[in-house]
């Protein structure tokens, strides 16, 4: 899909009076901060609520850079990184280094480093949004109506502010399965900030999320068996690589369980069981669902300004990024398009454009700007 720029003249939205802000946008992750920096740079006068910072999201956390930098992307990278040397040390054998006595692995040190990371990157995201002049406020954003955004602070306390445009980057957050003892079972979350290393791993999903935990795992120690709906992982990849991929992981013994869902969970004295819906019952000390996102827009308060969503609770944008309400605007995982960090800063950076360039020093339409999300061609005129 184009994510295209409005020019002035195509703008519909009527100054009905003053505001609080030109611009004020709920979440500040990848989109959110790019989006409103970018408007502050233009001359916007703009303000953007997060909630307070933790490792885990839920409805009242959540913190600056969002899913990629926080409990996504970055840490992901860290534990990748982590569970890589065991086959390095293996392999050195072969060329001739000698390796005396136990390798051991600090799960706790990696974690007690990981976290001093989104901690530290936390704290850039915050700095950079201070420097470019936008106002952060903390807590957890919701619609009032087309003008109006309503924050819950955490200690309770309700604040509202006006804004000619709205901006929502909310995100997504990863989901469980409805089954029996869905409550047992972790996602990519609570994976990434375990206490110790699971030494059976379960995992439900075939998609490259389930496969890098499954890397993780196995190359930290664990026993971990993946299980997918499809004949190989990956779908939607090269069905030539997603082969070579399926056959390296059983390589590093991992064991892959195609065609197979999971239909229970229940607590043991051993660990969790697990029962699939081809009968087979195994125990684990960990069960992990890699089974997708779902946009966070339940708790925005949509229909109070009118904005649209579909059957899974994304928001309905045109190729503008614009929701039905004209004022209103979502980029990023929230409206469930294509969910990457670069789309998300894309999409961020046309919106900023297209509404804000005509209060930078330019005149009025001077910019022309048109991207291509899939696709490496773009122009940006000034």
């Amino acid at each position: 899909m184009a994510r295209k720029m409005l020019k002035d003249e195509d703008m519909a939205v009527a100054d009905g009076g003053s505001y609080d802000y030109d611009l004020f946008v709920i979440g500040a992750g990848s989109g959110g901060v790019r989006g409103s920096r970018t408007s502050a740079s233009f001359g916007a006068k703009v303000a953007i609520c997060e909630l307070p910072f933790n490792p885990i999201s839920s409805d009242w956390q959540g913190g600056h850079g969002g899913t990629c930098v926080i409990r996504g992307c970055v840490p992901k990278k860290i534990m990748v990184y982590g569970a890589s040397f065991w086959g390095e040390f293996e392999d050195s054998k072969n060329f001739g280094w000698e390796i005396n006595g136990d390798i051991n692995f600090n799960w706790k040190k990696l974690l007690e480093n990981k976290t001093q990371e989104i901690v530290r990157l936390n704290g850039v995201y915050q700095r950079i949004l201070g420097n470019s002049g936008v106002t952060m406020i903390e807590g957890a954003g919701s619609l009032v109506d087309a003008h109006t955004v309503e924050v819950t602070k955490p200690d309770s306390s309700k604040q509202r502010y006006t804004a000619k445009h709205i901006l929502i980057a909310t995100g997504s957050r990863a989901q469980r399965v409805n089954i029996p003892g869905k409550e047992l079972a972790i996602t990519s979350d609570e994976a990434l900030s375990l206490e110790e290393v699971p030494k059976r791993a379960i995992i439900l999903g075939g998609g490259y999320i389930a496969v890098e935990f499954a890397s993780i795992w196995k190359g930290m120690g664990a026993e971990v068996d993946l299980f997918y709906r499809k004949e190989l992982p990956l779908r939607g990849f090269d069905d030539e690589m997603r082969a070579i991929v399926a056959s390296n992981l059983q390589g590093r013994g991992i064991r892959l369980h195609p065609g197979t869902n999971l239909s229970e969970l229940s607590k043991t004295a051993d660990g969790i069981k697990v029962v699939t819906d081809k009968g087979q019952e195994l125990i684990a000390d960990v069960v992990l669902f890699a089974t997708g996102r779902k946009p966070n827009s339940q708790r925005l308060n949509l229909e109070a300004a009118g904005v649209e969503i579909d059957q899974i609770g994304a928001i309905k944008v045109d190729e503008y990024s614009r929701t039905s309400i004209p004022n209103i605007w979502a980029v990023g995982d929230v409206t469930n398009r294509i969910n990457l960090t670069p789309v998300a800063l894309m999409e961020a950076t046309c919106f900023s454009v297209s509404d804000y360039s005509n209060l930078s020093p330019y005149q009025n339409g001077c910019v022309k700007f048109f991207f291509l999300c899939n696709s490496s061609n773009f122009t940006f005129n000034l």
